[in-house]
C-alpha cells in the first residue's frame, strides 16, 4: 500500500515500547551486548581458527564474511614480512572501497610468527600499519601449536575487551 507519504526509519514502524517489570537491578555490562566479529585470514596459517576459538566470533577462514555472518571484520596476519605486506594491501582494499559492500574493517590483528621481539624492519612495518588503523598484537603462544587454545594470553586484554572475551 503506497500512500505517497514517506515512512520514517524502521524503528518507528515497530510499535510502542513496553516498560519492563521492575526487578532487581542488572549489572551495567548486562545491557551492552558483545559485538560479534568475523575473523578473516589474510594468508594461510594466519591463526584465524585459533583466534575465533579463544576470543569468540565467526571464523571466516580466508573468505569474506557471508550475508549471515557478522559484518565487523578483524583481519588477521602473521608478523613475518609476507603477512605484513598482505595486511597493508588489505587495508588499501578497504580504503579504496573495494571490499564487499556492508563490511566494516575494525582492526588488524597481528599474530607473532615466532617467539621474541620483531626485527627492526618488521617493527617499522607494524608502526606503519598502526598509523592508519587499529592494530592488536597477539604474542607467540606455545600451547596453540599443540592445539590447546585456552584463554586469551597476557598482553591481549584490549583485544579481549574488543571481542567480548574479557569476562
Amino acid at each position: 500500500m503506497h500512500t505517497g507519504m514517506r515512512q520514517g526509519p524502521e524503528i518507528w514502524l515497530r510499535g510502542p515500547v513496553t516498560t519492563p517489570e521492575p526487578g532487581p537491578p542488572e549489572p551495567a555490562h548486562a545491557h551492552a551486548a558483545a559485538r560479534r566479529f568475523s575473523w578473516v585470514g589474510l594468508h594461510g596459517g594466519a591463526g584465524v581458527s585459533t583466534l575465533a576459538a579463544v576470543y569468540g566470533g565467526h571464523d571466516s577462514g580466508r573468505s569474506w564474511p557471508g550475508p549471515g555472518d557478522p559484518p565487523s571484520v578483524l583481519l588477521v596476519a602473521r608478523t613475518h614480512a609476507a603477512g605484513l605486506d598482505t595486511a597493508a594491501g588489505a587495508v588499501e582494499i578497504f580504503r579504496r572501497g573495494q571490499a564487499p559492500p556492508g563490511l566494516d574493517l575494525d582492526a588488524i590483528v597481528l599474530v607473532a610468527d615466532a617467539p621474541g621481539r620483531l626485527p627492526r624492519p618488521l617493527a617499522q612495518r607494524v608502526r606503519s600499519l598502526e598509523s592508519v588503523i587499529d592494530v592488536y598484537r597477539v604474542p607467540w603462544v606455545p600451547s596453540w601449536r599443540l592445539g590447546e587454545p585456552g584463554r586469551p594470553p597476557r598482553g591481549t586484554e584490549a583485544l579481549a575487551r574488543l571481542t567480548g572475551a574479557a569476562r
